[in-house]
Order: structure tokens, then C-alpha cells, then sequence
């Protein structure tokens, strides 16, 4: 966990070679090669379950006991992961995390100064320079006050040290693992969706500190802005048969926005390719049956041609079996040699809403009230707008959409939604059986909707994927079965609460095209900057309680 890494005293390289992970039902990664310098900072991109989050898990030793992995990995050893659930102890304290977070700089500082007694022996010189080493690697004398200084700028040092970690909202736990992190400065740190339930003021935060860190950064994210401001490459994961560079490459030097149409013409690429590779090979197979008419176009001889005939008929033999020699050997390299068919792309083919069944306002909210999570002078929703939600952690973005949707109760004002049908999708999917499978998890979810889309018909979750337990999903995967199930009904009034975290970049892209033409009424909540950057419909920020 962030607070508790060990220093180490080098800044080195990540290698990853060869990697594979197998579970007894499932492959998730297979030969993946990736290198890491210091200064470098690779953000792994790709389709939701192609194993971004368990590329990170493998290299920081955190996968489950029955996973099988085979490759070599070559780490510093002062490794630290945040994953999208920051690691700590429910009953942990805020003061108990930052003292575990500050203990070992300060045994860091403590060394140094015992061990400069032993200067000018042997083995006093080696030992006190990798202690001092160290020190200035992770600015060890710093620590105290840059705690102080992280917890300030991620606006903790108002909570209570005493509170515990169990209390705190999703966004809290997340900036207190990250203010360790800018303490303990690491010189590897991986990182997993870590703008999730961040607000803009804390990613500005964490832009700045990856920029300026100087060992390797690692971090899977479908957050597009970070993926510009602060990666210096991209990994694909899901690159394709000719990879990112034409030659099964996987790495893209840049961000997203240049990535993105290399990726488009990668594809493209790769369809001409097979296409061209299809035609080659059927030419070959029909040469390989070739007959001697093909050589010899003559008719049969007369008597007197018999012995000329005959002679010539076994050149034409020998030329025939030849011919036929050479493209068996090339129809044989080029089988060999062949790209698979480029797989159908998992895009979105549903409609997030259905037409209002009449005019008017779907949502009236007049002096609302939840005690201690928002309070809401006024909201008008008509038929078919779209509302976007925005404001700080904490500012009851999602309180309000459980409000609207019923899940949560008012403790004060008046809310009447007179929409006929309302869906709501939230941060945190509930599963409640997670042994099921995802396709008998959406059919029961869906079976008293009239009418409700095949899962298959959807384009949110890959066909191979319907009979995977839900436990066994991707956090992503698990997002894109929710929306599913929420946009079967064909509700009249959609309520999102931040519908691009987790799933990928690309699904991410669909959604807000499919928002722009929902003829329903939508009410969304939203941190992602390169959506609220695009969104051209009334915004309404909340100021919390």
C-alpha cells in the first residue's frame, strides 16, 4: 500500500518480458513485452477486460493465488500501486496513514545521520553513501513538510486526524492515497483509473506531481485530458494484429488526441491487409489445381503424331507438377504468414433513451434538502433536455441523481419526476449474485421489460463475455452490463452518474456521440473534463450541503 513502501535508492527501469496470465477459465494476457525507463511516463490504454488493471497487478505481485503467470519482470524495488480502491485499513485513522506514510523518510534521515559517524571505513562509506542515496532520491528531509503541504493542496487538512479511513468518501480515500504518494515520492508508481472521484482542483494536483516526478510512472486511465497532459507514451493493449507501428508494435510515442486517429488508420490498415492476404491465398489454391489445359491447349494427335505427342505430353507434366510444387510452397509461407481477421469492433448500437411520451417537465424540484449531502433551491427538467451536473467532491451530484430516481429520500423540499419510465446508472453497480453470468444477469434484470434489446444486440459487452461469471468481469465490463440493463427499459428520463469512468476510451467516445442525439430527458453527473469540454446543453453546478 502507498503508505507503507519501502525507499529504495536508484532510480532503474521497468521491464516486463513476455508476460502471460492465465486463469483456469480465461487467458487476460498473453507474451506482453513492456519497458519503462525513468522520466518516462506510459499510460495503457485498450478495451475494457483486456487486462490493463491485471498488467498492473502482475507487475506489483497482487493477483489472486490461483492465477498462473509466467514471463519475467524486472521492478525497483520501491514499487508502489494505487488501484482504483486505495488499500486502507478501514479502522485505520487519517493520522495513523500519515504516520505510516512519513515513518520510513524519517528512518531514511535518522540513517544518514547515524551512519555518518562510520565515514572513512570500508564499509562505513558504502553503507553511508546507499543511506544518503536514498535520502536525496525520495527528498526524505522534505517529508514532513510536503505532507503537509499534499494534504493542504488536496484539500484534507480540514478533516479530523482522528477520523477513520472507513468514514471517508470514495474521493477523500482516493486524495489521501495520493497525498502519501507525493510524500513518500516513489520511483515506480503504477496507477490505476486514479482520477476516478477526483475533482478538478485534485487533478490538477496530480498532473503537476506525474509531471514532475522522476522515476517510471505507469497508470491505466480512460481519463483522455491526463492521457494528453501527462503521458509521454501509450501502450495499447488492444493494438491489433499490426500493432500501433505496422509491424505488431504496441507502444505510441504521445497522448490521446494524436493517438486517436493513428489508431483509426491502424485498423484500416489491418482490414487492407487481410483482404489483400485472403485474395493471394485464393489465387494460390486455385494454382495448386491447375490442369494440363492450362499448358497445353492442343487438341489430341493423329496417328502419325502419336510419339511426338507423347513426348511433348511429358514435359508438359513435368512443367505441370513444378508449377503446381511452387504454389503449394508459397500458398503453404502465406497461410503461415497471415493476419487473423480483424474481429468486429464492440461498438454501441443503442438508444440511451426513448422519445418523451409528451411535453412538459419531466423533473420539478423546489427547496430540496438532504441533510448533509446538498441542498437545491431549484431544478426544471423539460422533456428531452439533457442536464449536465457538476461541483466539487462532495457537492451531492450523486445524492441528487438518487433523489430523482428514487433510491434516496428528501429530508426537506418537494421533487415530483413525472417521467413515465427512469433509469438510473450508478458509480457502483450492485451485483448481487456474482457467480452468475452476465447474460442471465441481464435477462433477469430486463425479463418484465416489454420489448427489451438481446444483450448481443447492444454492442456493450462482447458476445464472449456473456457467459463470464459477473465476479469474474472487469470493472469496466461490469459498468458497460449496468448501462445495458439501465437502457433496455427505453427510459424517458436517463440518469448517468459518471458514465465514462472505467469503461474505454472508445465506448467513452460512443456514448457522448449517442447522448448528443437521445431524444429523452438526461440528467448526468460528470468529472471527465473532455466531456464537460464538449458539452453544449445547460450545466447546473451544486455547492453541497
Amino acid at each position: 500500500m502507498p503508505a507503507s513502501a519501502a525507499p529504495s535508492a536508484t532510480l532503474g527501469p521497468l521491464v516486463v518480458t513476455g508476460l502471460s496470465v492465465t486463469y483456469p477459465d480465461r487467458t487476460v494476457l498473453s507474451g506482453v513485452d513492456l519497458l519503462a525507463q525513468p522520466g518516462r511516463r506510459i499510460g495503457l490504454v485498450g478495451e475494457n477486460g483486456v487486462g490493463k488493471s491485471t498488467l498492473l497487478r502482475t507487475v506489483a505481485g497482487r493477483l489472486p493465488s490461483l492465477a498462473e503467470v509466467s514471463g519475467s519482470i524486472e521492478a525497483p524495488s520501491d514499487l508502489v500501486l494505487l488501484g482504483q480502491e486505495p488499500p486502507f485499513r478501514d479502522r485505520a485513522t487519517v493520522a495513523d496513514v500519515l504516520a505510516m506514510t512519513l515513518a520510513p523518510l524519517r528512518t531514511a534521515v535518522a540513517d544518514v545521520e547515524r551512519l555518518a559517524a562510520a565515514v572513512g571505513t570500508p564499509d562505513g562509506d558504502a553503507a553511508y553513501e546507499r543511506a544518503l542515496e536514498t535520502a536525496i532520491v525520495h527528498d526524505a528531509w522534505d517529508a514532513d513538510r510536503r505532507a503537509a503541504m499534499s494534504a493542504a493542496r488536496l484539500g484534507l487538512d480540514g478533516l479530523d486526524p482522528q477520523r477513520r479511513v472507513g468514514t471517508l468518501s470514495g474521493g477523500q480515500r482516493t486524495r489521501l492515497a495520493l497525498a502519501t504518494i507525493m510524500t513518500t515520492r516513489p520511483t515506480c508508481l503504477l496507477l490505476d483509473e486514479p482520477t476516478n472521484h477526483l475533482d478538478d482542483d485534485a487533478i490538477e494536483v496530480l498532473t503537476a506531481f506525474l509531471r514532475d516526478l522522476p522515476g517510471v510512472v505507469v497508470l491505466a486511465s480512460h481519463d483522455r485530458v491526463l492521457l494528453d497532459d501527462v503521458c509521454t507514451d501509450l501502450v495499447d493493449l488492444d493494438a491489433g494484429e499490426l500493432g500501433t507501428d505496422g509491424g505488431g508494435g504496441q507502444r505510441f510515442g504521445g497522448g490521446w488526441s494524436d493517438y486517436e486517429a493513428a489508431r483509426v488508420d491502424a485498423r484500416r490498415r489491418w482490414e487492407e491487409t487481410y483482404v489483400a492476404q485472403q485474395e493471394e491465398i485464393a489465387r494460390l489454391r486455385d494454382a495448386t489445381r491447375i490442369g494440363t489445359s492450362a499448358i497445353a491447349h492442343d487438341r489430341g494427335p493423329t496417328d502419325g503424331d502419336k510419339y511426338v505427342y507423347s513426348f511433348k505430353g511429358g514435359r508438359v507434366d513435368q512443367t505441370l507438377a513444378r508449377r503446381k510444387k511452387d504454389a503449394q510452397r508459397r500458398l503453404d509461407a502465406a497461410e503461415r504468414d497471415q493476419v487473423r481477421k480483424p474481429p468486429a469492433p464492440l461498438r454501441f448500437r443503442g438508444d440511451l433513451t426513448a422519445a418523451p411520451a409528451s411535453s412538459g417537465r419531466l423533473v420539478q424540484v423546489r427547496d430540496l434538502e438532504v441533510e448533509g449531502r446538498v441542498r437545491l433551491e431549484r431544478l426544471d427538467l423539460a422533456a428531452g433536455e439533457h442536464l449536465l451536473l457538476t461541483g466539487p467532491n462532495g457537492s451531492g451530484k450523486s445524492t441528487l441523481l438518487g433523489v430523482l430516481s428514487g433510491r434516496l429520500s428528501a429530508t426537506a423540499g418537494s421533487v415530483e419526476v413525472s417521467a413515465r419510465t427512469v433509469r438510473e446508472l450508478t458509480q457502483d453497480p450492485q451485483v448481487t449474485d456474482p457467480s452468475r453470468s452476465a447474460l442471465a444477469t441481464y435477462d433477469a434484470a430486463v425479463r418484465t421489460v416489454a420489448d427489451a434489446p438481446a444483450l448481443r444486440d447492444l454492442g456493450l459487452l462482447h458476445p464472449r463475455d456473456h457467459r463470464t461469471p459477473v465476479g469474474a468481469l472487469s470493472v469496466g465490463q461490469r459498468r458497460r452490463l449496468g448501462l445495458a440493463v439501465a437502457i433496455a427499459a427505453a427510459p424517458d428520463l436517463l440518469l448517468l452518474d459518471e458514465p465514462t469512468n472505467h469503461v474505454s476510451l472508445a465506448l467513452a467516445g460512443e456514448l457522448e456521440d449517442a447522448l448528443a442525439t437521445s431524444p429523452g430527458g438526461v440528467v448526468l453527473a460528470s468529472h471527465d473534463r473532455w466531456l464537460r469540454r464538449r458539452w453544449e446543453g445547460p450545466e447546473l453546478r451544486l455547492a453541497g450541503w
